[in-house]
């Protein structure tokens, strides 16, 4: 028989991935004796019911990702489930017992916290799972396409990557705000994106995509890049000169480079980067704006209820490799008590 001790010793610790190195997910590993982490000033104490697993994950993992944690570190940072306890100093807080979205460190666990700024309550009849991407993957779709994109109807849109958690919200948004949709993804994943509503639909790896997307456009108002240096040269090289955009916010095939040479002589665009915490903590009534108008998405039905992979904590390493070689599509997340 368990002993009081032993009891409360178990009460105090959780299941968790830890990142132990900056190897890679192979040095991500399942610890049953991490300790539970108490609510901070600010903050709530999060049961979570579903992490969310993104590129960002597998960046950290090697140390490439701008003010990552250090390792060692508890993975994960995107998690939906139950408030179970409140921090000093949080005024007009939710309720213990509310299920909300939202960002923090440590969420690869069966608890976490979360600033409680930057919470939203799970939308109503949705699971945890379903709402996991809302201040994340939507959010950044948004914010790509409309304030800093400025998308407007009958523009051509690029969106590279577009069967990950990002691109499919994009071709969505994009295809709603009468937008023409241009999409990349490797070709076992074009059935995803045209079931999306992507006009049209490439490989990503043909050497001719350039020509191909000015063939079919004759120029594109708005790219969405996340893929970095293998995509880079053909977003330039398809984007109208001046009044086009390449909303910059992700480099998982590693850097790109441009030189004002290049956009004074060679591709004269506007380049924008985005980052959706730091816009959030820089802009934090635009980062509201977005937030409102995605509630308001979900109420016209424009934004379903996510539908993730979910998969059991201890296949967290595995999903995040699977990630990094670009054999996943769509969201995926890890429930912390399988």
């Amino acid at each position: 028989m368990e002993t009081d001790e032993q009891q409360h010793t178990a009460e105090r610790t959780i299941r968790a991935l830890v990142q132990r190195s900056y190897r890679g997910p192979e040095d991500l590993t399942l610890t049953t004796g991490r300790r539970r982490p108490a609510p901070g000033p600010g903050e709530y104490l999060i049961r979570v019911g579903a992490a969310g697993v993104n590129f960002a994950d597998v960046m950290q993992t090697r140390g490439t990702y701008g003010g990552g944690p250090r390792a060692p570190y508890a993975a994960g940072f995107e998690a939906a489930g139950e408030i179970v306890a409140v921090g000093t100093g949080v005024e007009r807080g939710l309720p213990v017992g509310t299920h909300v979205v939202g960002t923090g460190p440590g969420a690869f666990a069966q608890y976490m916290t979360m600033p409680a700024a930057g919470v939203l309550p799970v939308p109503s009849g949705w699971s945890d799972a379903e709402a996991l991407g809302l201040v994340l993957n939507w959010a950044t779709a948004l914010a790509a396409l409309k304030p800093l994109g400025e998308i407007e109807a009958g523009d051509a849109v690029l969106v590279h990557a577009a069967a990950g958690g990002v691109g499919q919200a994009a071709v969505r948004l994009a295809r709603h705000y009468g937008g023409r949709v241009i999409a990349t993804a490797s070709p076992a994943k074009h059935d995803t994106v045209r079931a999306l509503g992507a006009d049209e639909v490439l490989d990503r790896a043909r050497p001719d995509l350039a020509e191909e997307i000015n063939r079919l456009t004759g120029g594109v108002d708005l790219v969405l890049e996340s893929v970095g240096r293998a995509t880079f040269d053909v977003s330039l090289s398809v984007t109208r000169p001046f009044t086009g955009r390449i909303v910059v916010f992700g480099a998982a095939s590693g850097d790109a480079t441009v030189t004002a040479q290049d956009l004074i002589f060679t591709h004269p665009v506007q380049i924008k980067g985005l980052h959706i915490g730091a816009l959030a903590a820089a802009a934090p009534s635009l980062y509201e704006s977005l937030l409102v108008e995605l509630e308001a998405l979900i109420a016209q039905g424009v934004y379903p209820p996510g539908t993730p992979q979910v998969h059991p904590l201890a296949e967290g390493p595995a999903v995040l490799r699977q990630l990094e070689a670009g054999r996943t599509r769509g969201k995926h997340a890890l429930d912390p008590w399988r």
